[in-house]
């Protein structure tokens, strides 16, 4: 039933990240010019970003409750839901770091497709195990989750929301 019950979940998820992609170019050109990711843009950023993650860990049966369809737009998760993701606003940013960023996470990138074939084979096998057990292996959610975020700190990077190069680490 979970995958019947995300879709309305994942239509929103995706409206909302093509605004987060708009609101991305326009950061470009704002921390090019100002040094500085506009604060409300930000928080929309950050409220979508943990939007996704909570209908992501909803659709993969990580948890039992249905995600709200709650649009706080502010940078620290606001609690109360068992999916938690902040991204703490950076304040001044490097002006030209929007030219190289992407450039320079291909190595993230390159990880993360191995770790993400992976992580396809552990959810794979997980909903297995969770039809037979009705819970997740605590090893293998925690594999997964580690990529998740490790895909989200690489994503916050990339998408100009923090200057610090993402560790190489599933913790």
């Amino acid at each position: 039933m979970h995958w019947l019950l995300v879709i309305p979940q994942e239509i929103v998820a995706y409206v909302l990240q093509i605004i987060a992609n708009v609101i991305t170019f326009i950061a470009f050109f704002t921390i090019l010019f100002t040094k500085k990711y506009p604060d409300s843009l930000f928080n929309i950023v950050a409220m979508t970003r943990r939007y996704q993650y909570r209908v992501l860990t909803y659709a993969l049966f990580m948890r039992e409750s249905y995600p709200p369809f709650t649009f706080e737009t502010v940078s620290s998760d606001p609690g109360g839901d068992p999916s938690h993701l902040s991204v703490q606003y950076p304040g001044e940013l490097n002006r030209w770091a929007p030219l190289y960023k992407w450039f320079i996470a291909i190595p993230h990138y390159i990880a993360l497709f191995f770790l993400g074939v992976a992580a396809g084979i552990v959810i794979f096998i997980s909903v297995f195990v969770v039809l037979f057990t009705g819970k997740w292996n605590e090893g293998m959610r925690n594999f997964v989750l580690g990529v998740f975020r490790w895909g989200w700190r690489v994503t916050a990077y990339v998408t100009l929301m923090r200057d610090e190069y993402p560790p190489f680490s599933l913790d």
